[in-house]
């Protein structure tokens, strides 16, 4: 307990010292997509476990709001299907990054969400670590899910869309389609405990790729962020359990993304 108010004293500081340069983002809306890393700082990014509240307090947006699901994958499956109301919190067929696109989209609509300017995703722990109830994600290369189509593929079923490559494509596009001013950043998955490294990075490498190929910007936390596997491996540092970050990791990796992202914003 002793140090975790340690922890959380030391990022106020911190965030005191950042607040005062961060009057540029006073006018960005930020919206957030991913898994349970993002889905435990809560919707409105306020639970001191989840970067995304120390993404918000020291980014200083207008506003700032998680559609993340604890379970989520990008990676879709034969069985994924539109449904925006489920909300089971464990890993499932429609707990899916392009459910929370939809339920975004949907939250837009009705008036209840201000149009994004901003719209980061945090996911691909889950598409790394259940390969058996994703089979195809790593079917397919970031290059080869770009070679065959050179315009949006939203026109698809979504049920066909099952590689962890084409799932990104297919949300980003769907994203880029319904939101053409607001600029979109891919966090690459944590390294974690719970799959193999190589796993990890796999999927953070598709990401990237896909990114790259779609001119949106990719922030690689498996090899930028404090989580080390090895290190949890040995004795929990940064996390509660080896794969969810602890107050302390929370923060870390909540200043980093706000600062690798105050450096690549081309929202004016």
């Amino acid at each position: 307990m002793k140090k975790t108010l340690a922890v959380i004293a030391l990022c106020l500081v911190a965030l005191c010292g950042a607040m005062a340069q961060t009057q540029e983002h006073k006018n960005i809306n930020v919206v957030i997509l991913g898994d349970s890393n993002t889905w435990i700082g809560g919707d409105d990014c306020d639970n001191e476990k989840g970067w995304n509240k120390w993404f918000k307090d020291f980014f200083q947006p207008a506003s700032c709001k998680s559609y993340a699901r604890s379970g989520a994958t990008w990676t879709n499956t034969s069985r994924t299907r539109l449904n925006t109301e489920e909300n089971i919190a464990v890993l499932g067929d429609d707990n899916v990054i392009y459910n929370q696109i939809m339920r975004l989209r949907q939250a837009v609509k009705n008036g209840s969400q201000t149009t994004p300017n901003l719209i980061i995703i945090a996911a691909g722990t889950n598409d790394a670590w259940f390969q058996n109830k994703r089979p195809f994600v790593f079917s397919e290369t970031g290059e080869e899910a770009f070679l065959w189509a050179d315009k949006p593929i939203t026109g698809k079923e979504v049920s066909k869309v099952k590689s962890l490559a084409m799932s990104v494509r297919y949300g980003c596009e769907l994203l880029m389609e319904s939101f053409p001013d607001a600029q979109i950043v891919l966090l690459t998955p944590l390294q974690c405990t719970a799959t193999k490294l190589e796993y990890i990075h796999q999927a953070g490498d598709i990401i990237e790729e896909c990114g790259r190929q779609m001119s949106i910007s990719v922030i690689r936390q498996d090899h930028l962020g404090c989580v080390n596997r090895t290190q949890e491996l040995r004795a929990k540092r940064f996390t509660s359990d080896g794969t969810h970050t602890n107050a302390e990791g929370a923060c870390r990796n909540g200043r980093l993304i706000a600062n690798q992202i105050a450096s690549l914003l081309q929202i004016r």
